[in-house]
């Protein structure tokens, strides 16, 4: 059976447009910590630009998927506001553009159908946001991929091995490193490469280039493969 590598893509919701409870509940914990009026201003900043982090203030704009025995994927992704983006071919990578609750419904069709699972820092951030989305949408996840954390115990058809702890022998390294990091230090093409990061995907949304960001995460899936093909042959036992 084939690996599938995945990865997603999130936006946070405009703080500013948030009803004043919710505004409140967000900011309770800043506005008893900051020790001054410039400490709350940089921490409220801090809040507004991680919207995107938690499931409950965000929503998934890329769900990015790639087999790599196959040597072909699918990236499904949102329109930016106010634009009609169309479907395309570019790579091995087929993109189509599809609402959050459409990406869900086929994200996890295609996981029936594989057993072995690989991201980079999965377990914490992309599963979680995946199944929390999903739910809120009326969506059962058809696996679950954040059952027993450690190889040698995982469920039958879905093991899950995420390399950030696979590399970081769970946590044991002090410095844990990002994908672009361990891609550098084993001399892939990070996919950071071509200017975009993690930080640009709200902007690059919000200005209309939801393609770019697709692209974006089309890259990530490639790097955590490659990465992969190390572990495997160097570091698996």
């Amino acid at each position: 059976m084939s690996t599938l590598i995945f990865d997603i893509e999130t936006v946070g919701e405009d703080f500013d447009s948030l009803d004043e409870t919710s505004q409140d509940v967000l900011t309770r914990w800043i506005k008893k910590e900051s020790e001054s009026g410039e400490s709350y201003t940089t921490a409220l900043g801090d809040l507004k630009n991680g919207m995107g982090f938690s499931p409950l203030t965000g929503s998934i704009i890329t769900i990015g998927m790639y087999d790599g025995e196959r040597g072909r994927g699918a990236v499904y992704y949102q329109s930016s506001p106010g634009r009609e983006d169309k479907n395309f071919e570019e790579d091995v990578y087929k993109f189509e553009v599809m609402t959050e609750e459409e990406m869900l419904r086929k994200f996890w069709d295609v996981v029936e159908k594989y057993d072995t699972f690989v991201t980079f820092n999965g377990r914490q951030f992309d599963v979680p946001f995946l199944m929390v989305r999903s739910a809120i949408h009326g969506i059962r996840p058809t696996k679950n991929l954040l059952a027993n954390r450690y190889l040698n115990y995982h469920p039958q058809n879905a093991r899950h091995i995420d390399l950030y702890d696979q590399l970081t022998f769970y946590g044991a390294m002090r410095k844990k490193g990002s994908l672009h990091l361990w891609c550098r230090a084993f001399d892939i093409e990070s996919p950071k490469a071509q200017g975009v990061d993690g930080d640009d995907v709200k902007t690059l949304f919000d200005r209309g280039q939801s393609a770019d960001v697709a692209r974006y995460n089309s890259r990530d899936l490639k790097a955590t493969y490659e990465l992969y093909r190390k572990y495997v042959d160097y570091l698996q036992f």
